[in-house]
Formats: structure tokens, C-alpha cells, sequence
């Protein structure tokens, strides 16, 4: 399934994912438009923004995030 809008139901998918690696909410910025290609990025002040590719499907999208997440961070695998 392909998104041109993110709606709550995938924010909070995508919150299951950074709230167990221990990232605040509030240090997360996710845009409701979605890009081709998507993007992660780190902002100013250490903000995590997470754009939602659009022409990706989401679910394999989400399955790819916390890796993603994990090399833009410099964060260690999960154990």
C-alpha cells in the first residue's frame, strides 16, 4: 500500500518503532505529506525528521525504518 497522506494510524506505527529504541516523541518531526523519495534526517537541535516515502510500500518501508534510524544515529544493533 502506497500513502500520499500519513494519518494517525501510521504515526503511531511508526511510534512503536522509535519508542522501543528509546527515542522521544518529541524529538521527532513526521510530516502527514509524504515524498518521493522519502527521507530521515537529522534537523537542528538533534530532531529526527522521518518523511514517508510515497512510492514505497509502507509496511516495507516500516520493516526498513529502525535500521535506518539506527545508521543515521550511529545507535548499536538490538541485542
Amino acid at each position: 500500500m502506497t500513502l500520499k497522506a500519513v494519518t494517525l494510524k501510521e504515526i503511531e506505527r511508526i511510534f512503536s518503532i522509535t519508542d522501543a529504541m528509546g527515542i522521544s516523541r518529541e524529538a521527532l518531526v513526521i510530516p502527514l505529506r509524504t515524498e518521493s523519495p522519502g527521507r530521515l534526517r537529522l534537523i537542528k537541535d538533534g530532531i529526527l525528521e522521518i518523511v514517508v516515502d510515497r512510492d514505497r510500500n509502507f509496511e516495507d518501508w516500516l520493516t526498513a525504518l529502525e535500521p535506518a534510524i539506527r545508521q543515521l544515529m550511529d545507535l548499536p544493533e538490538p541485542d
